[in-house]
């Protein structure tokens, strides 16, 4: 189990209390607070000068950062409480090695639905756990998580709603107290790491899921500039490349729901600017639109029947008021053929959106036929002797010859239901 942080210092939940209160995050030093506050732990000082916390004038201590702003812009929750991460130390040839993993998501496109994500912890630390399993490419387990068990792992927890990407020009609209704070989150969260270690990383390997993945590619090269020239820097992006595509009724529904979380969250600012000077900025929300200007190695994990992008994207209910899908949705086994042919479509649109990021030689990609989401935080779909494979290699064995150049990593499954090792979800079930 690791502890959770609520915005500083590093915690690992073996080391006992002695080691947990060993030091408290340079932040809190940099941000000057009161005097007379007895820094022992942060559980204890986080509570007492909270105001203080995760705010941006501690950025001098790193140069590299982009300048963020005064302290009385903090970095907050969509409902103002203070975000946070979780961590476990590296050990071994690993002391000098991060993975950072940000967790997925969704997004809010709305004042309401912002609003709504206050009272859950994917809008308010205050619901989050404080201890969670560290499994997948996290897991410190040799067998389950062979090339990185010893390394530094954080997961970055997501309270945001915008892909760590939302500025402060639209809060309190509409009468409402919603923080839109994502890029404050962000710059704060890895100015942290930096000052714990992570600007001595040898290797470093940015990682998400779902909203997390599509976070993982719009700060990309931003997390690349962080750290130093001669360090090993890589991103994988997990289920986060979400397809610009109309829906079965030909509305392009996606594409109206992300113009409308770029415009309420002010994300446009963190969007890559070669792309922002070409398109419509929430089209530069699509990583399809971006991704070929990004210069740092990229692996994409992506199931090709991501249940997701079918349910939200493709068949999202207002192109089904007959009803006719919602059995499909939720099992594949229960989809009949023109349905399956839709699916395949979606699929083949998404290899055709590939193609010319699958022939750069630094990329990577392994797109199974599964009716899964997100396959790297589960041991199930990372590295078991159940997982599923590509040409008999799991996720966690593409990545792994990938990032370290072992071997190609260019794995393309054939159409569904052709790979029997697939981990497909009933989400029945659920």
């Amino acid at each position: 189990m690791e502890a959770f942080l609520g915005g500083g210092g590093g915690v690992n939940s073996q080391a006992g209390m002695d080691h947990r209160c060993r030091r408290c995050s340079i932040l809190h030093f940099a941000c000057h607070p009161p005097p007379g506050v007895r820094i022992s732990c942060i559980y204890k000082y986080e509570c007492k000068i909270q105001e203080q916390l995760l705010c941006g004038c501690h950025s001098r201590l790193h140069p590299k950062r982009r300048k963020i702003p005064p302290c009385r812009i903090i970095a907050v929750c969509l409902d103002g409480s203070l975000p946070g991460y979780h961590i476990r130390r590296g050990f071994g040839s690993g002391s000098d090695s991060w993975l950072l993993h940000v967790e997925g998501g969704g997004w809010c496109s709305t004042y309401s639905s912002c609003s709504a994500r206050r009272r859950t912890k994917l809008g308010s630390s205050t619901y989050m756990e404080h201890e969670v399993e560290f499994l997948g490419i996290l897991s410190h387990d040799p067998l389950q998580n062979p090339d990185f068990f010893n390394w530094n792992k954080v997961k970055i927890r997501y309270c945001d709603g915008s892909s760590f990407s939302s500025h402060p020009d639209n809060e309190f609209g509409n009468g409402t107290k919603i923080f839109f704070r994502g890029q404050i989150i962000w710059d704060t969260v890895m100015d942290e790491l930096l000052s714990i270690g992570m600007s001595k990383a040898r290797e470093a390997l940015l990682t998400g899921c779902s909203a997390g993945g599509l976070a993982t590619l719009i700060h990309c090269d931003d997390f690349r500039s962080l750290l130093p020239r001669d360090t090993n820097v890589k991103c994988l992006a997990d289920a986060g490349f979400f397809l610009n595509e109309k829906d079965i009724a030909g509305n392009r529904t996606i594409d109206s729901f992300y113009h409308d979380v770029v415009h309420l969250q002010g994300v446009a600012k963190s969007l890559n600017h070669d792309c922002i000077t070409r398109s419509e900025p929430h089209k530069c929300f699509f990583p399809q639109e971006f991704i070929g200007n990004i210069k740092t190695p990229i692996f994409l994990v992506q199931p090709a029947y991501d249940f997701w992008q079918i349910a939200n994207i493709l068949v999202p209910a207002s192109s089904d008021p007959g009803g006719s899908w919602p059995r499909c949705k939720l099992n594949i086994l229960k989809c009949d053929s023109s349905q399956l042919e839709v699916l395949h479509g979606y699929r083949n649109s998404l290899l055709k959106t590939l193609t010319e990021f699958q022939q750069n030689p630094e990329m990577g990609v392994f797109i199974n036929s599964c009716f899964v989401h997100c396959q790297t935080w589960a041991a199930e779909t990372w590295h078991s002797p159940t997982s599923p494979r590509i040409n008999n290699k799991t996720v966690a064995e593409s990545v792994g010859d990938w990032y370290f150049k072992r071997a190609a990593a260019k794995q393309i499954d054939c159409p569904y239901p052709c790979n029997p090792t697939c981990y497909n979800m009933d989400l029945n079930r659920g």
